[in-house]
């Protein structure tokens, strides 16, 4: 299951293929190339697999910043390409790094090079032919291991020790998703057993919390990226290096998040001084803002720097961590103790609700029309065609539990518990584990079915246009129309990247021309995907993950027509763009008033395909001043890029940002913005609604900004 490479069909180059993560990334020559094995020697970071073969140049599809090293690993130069830049280096030999692709990709070469940009590429020209090793890193990670606890809380605090066990380093460079590594898995049986080969890291950090489950799943993803020991003590409280921070009970899970956060984000300006001496926009704020000295603290042990981090109020670094990516909300019964090690890796804020779904039993706030349609017909054959009309509707008993939890501040909410949430994604450990247990398919294309079961909703169906926009990955869209039962049945057993179905689903399942087709009755799924934009397709959409998929988006209720028509659309390209389910659904839910009837089912953090300039993010133009657009960017971490990587908004450079937080006073003259989106196309806020750029005109834009 390792990456691999191969020659482009349409023109010469090497596409870099990491099946397991749907990962590609393309590099062209001026000639084919006939490449060969390589022993990955010559690069100063590890590689899965590397090739060799002699070129004149290579080019980047994207204006993708550059990062060079010497020999030594030393940064020789960080190209961060903007309009006509052009650098020389003298001869040397160099590992170049593309800084965005969605793998670790690294070219090494002996001698003097020339970058430069070329309209949306990047251009790297060695003068005459040479031989070039280009090795490849996949950023899926396996955990290496599985713990066994049984109900006991102490069995627990054991287990969440061993979280930091899989942290590939203790230095500041852990706060780079890649060298933090996946957690070792949790199973419930009688008694404590863990392999010998998973070992803490002996860092002098201590974690202190009551012996309780709401007191320890919180402080998970703390103890993980600490490498911290979890003890029972009556004062939950942090200890590093002499140095302690309580936390308070009666906010004792929002001081825990606090800590994480500080702690993290001062290790993403400290690792500066390190392999990644890059211009980043957090340090240059806190150089200007803190009495610290990131140089001094640099190769200070890990209870000592944690020390000094402490010694950082929150309140000084909040406005840099605007919206943190990711709260789950888990339910703290013993078997939930198996997400532990997921909301870990994800560094997600964790909330204990102190109440169950079944406390839940009225119709909630948010949900006084919730079931009512909108519009001349819903996606429910059981809508009256009266225009306007109520439609007659389920009460949250006859649906299954809806349970409301707490707002979040967050970008992202999952929920692990029984019930339906709103507004969240309802995780389940059973579909976060298939994204490691997931073989690389045969083809090297993405693979999607569009399914539209109702020729009113056709309109939909444009969706297929949206899936393929892209021009370095290889699509296969098909579009069935009135697909009976048995097609259906076949369609979800075959190895699908994608499904998305447009129609009615009712309590007998997915409606078809020859009746009803009950996905509870299936024994196997192998759509990996799935978007069910049908009236409360919830229980088939659960259905589906039970049986196979890793994720997808459905709906808790009744939809008209006319907005599930532009979800449906939003949706598409927004997961076309790179967003994970989880993302998509937020996003719509941002977007739209009536969102909060689509939920993400699964593993949220699946993606379709990865992010063509690395990480994605929606771009909100805010003003027009002296035609100037001042914009700003609100990254969504992903599996590819996830929390602690770099990137540049909009291919801004010099400086580099952290992919956390809203990116605030990106400024672009409108003939710069103008030529940016000509090259990517991007999800633009404008006047509170979601646009695309390539269906705004540059007027309409002007005229948006200026009421």
């Amino acid at each position: 299951m390792r990456p691999d490479f191969d020659r482009l069909d349409s023109r010469p180059g090497v596409r870099v293929d990491d099946p397991i993560e749907s990962a590609q990334f393309t590099l062209y020559t001026p000639d084919e190339v006939e490449f060969r094995s390589a022993d990955g020697g010559s690069f100063y970071f590890p590689v899965d697999r590397a090739v060799r073969f002699d070129t004149t140049a290579i080019e980047l599809p994207t204006r993708t910043p550059l990062l060079v090293r010497d020999e030594a690993g030393d940064l020789v130069t960080d190209f961060a390409p903007d309009e006509n830049d052009e650098r020389t280096l003298p001869a040397a030999r160099y590992n170049l790094e593309p800084s965005n692709a969605p793998l670790k990709l690294y070219l090494a070469v002996d001698g003097d090079i020339r970058l430069e940009v070329l309209d949306d590429r990047v251009r790297v020209d060695f003068g005459e032919s040479r031989p070039v090793d280009v090795g490849v890193r996949s950023l899926h990670q396996q955990p290496a291991g599985t713990v066994t606890v049984g109900d006991d809380v102490t069995d627990v605090m054991r287990a969440v020790s061993l979280l930091g066990s899989a942290l590939k380093t203790t230095s500041p460079e852990r706060s780079f998703p890649t060298l933090r590594g996946h957690p070792p898995l949790v199973e419930r049986g009688d008694t404590f057993h863990a392999p010998e080969a998973l070992e803490r890291p002996d860092t002098g950090v201590r974690i202190e919390v009551p012996p309780e489950r709401r007191f320890v799943y919180p402080v998970a993803p703390l103890a993980y990226y600490l490498g911290a020991e979890v003890v029972a003590g009556d004062t939950p409280r942090l200890v590093a290096a002499g140095t302690e921070r309580r936390f308070p009970e009666e906010r004792f899970e929002s001081a825990v998040a606090e800590t994480l956060q500080t702690c993290f984000l001062l290790d993403c300006v400290v690792r500066t001084e390190g392999y990644y001496e890059v211009d980043l926009h957090e340090r240059a704020v806190l150089d200007e803002r803190l009495d610290f000295d990131p140089a001094a603290v640099y190769d200070q042990p890990i209870d000592e720097r944690t020390a000094e981090y402490l010694s950082v109020p929150y309140d000084d670094v909040s406005d840099l961590l605007s919206r943190w990516h990711l709260t789950t909300d888990v339910v703290p019964t013993p078997n939930n103790v198996e997400m532990l090690p997921f909301v870990a890796d994800d560094l997600s804020v964790v909330r204990c609700p102190d109440r169950t779904p079944s406390s839940t039993t009225s119709e909630p706030e948010p949900l006084t029309d919730f079931y009512r349609a909108d519009e001349t017909f819903t996606r429910s054959e059981r809508a009256p065609a009266e225009s306007h009309a109520e439609v007659e509707t389920s009460t949250p008993d006859e649906v299954g539990d809806i349970v409301k939890p707490d707002t979040v501040d967050t970008l992202e909410h999952a929920w692990v518990g029984d019930g339906y949430p709103l507004g969240a994604n309802k995780a389940t450990p059973t579909s976060y584990r298939r994204r490691f247990d997931r073989e690389p398919p045969e083809k090297t294309y993405i693979d999607i079915h569009v399914v539209c079961n109702d020729e009113r909703m056709a309109e939909e169906g444009v969706v297929e246009e949206f899936y393929g926009l892209r021009d370095m990955l290889e699509f296969d869209v098909t579009l069935h129309s009135s697909v009976e039962t048995e097609d259906l049945r076949d369609l979800l057993a075959e190895d699908v990247d994608l499904l998305h179905y447009i129609g009615h689903v009712d309590e007998s399942g997915f409606q078809c021309p020859d009746g009803a087709l009950d996905a509870r009755t299936l024994d196997d799924v192998n759509v990996t995907t799935f978007v069910l934009n049908a009236c409360r397709s919830y229980e088939q959409g659960e259905a589906l993950v039970d049986r196979g998929s890793h994720a997808g988006i459905a709906t808790l209720a009744e939809v008209g027509n006319q907005i599930a028509t532009q979800v449906g659309r939003t949706v598409a390209r927004l997961l076309n763009y790179g967003f994970t389910f989880r993302a998509a659904a937020a996003i719509v839910r941002d977007q739209n008033l009536t969102g909060h009837r689509y939920i993400t089912l699964g593993d949220g953090k699946t993606t379709l395909v990865q992010s063509e300039g690395g990480i994605p993010a929606i771009v909100t133009a805010k003003d027009l001043v002296d035609d100037t657009v001042r914009m700003a960017a609100q990254p969504y971490p992903t599996p590819q890029k996830h929390v602690g990587s770099l990137m540049m908004p909009l291919g801004k450079g010099p400086t580099r940002h952290l992919n956390v937080g809203t990116i605030s006073d990106i400024e672009y003259t409108v003939e710069e913005f103008e030529q940016e989106v000509s090259i990517h196309t991007i999800p633009l806020e404008v006047g509170g609604e979601l646009r695309w750029s390539d269906e705004i005109s540059t007027r309409e834009l002007r005229e948006l900004l200026s009421r």
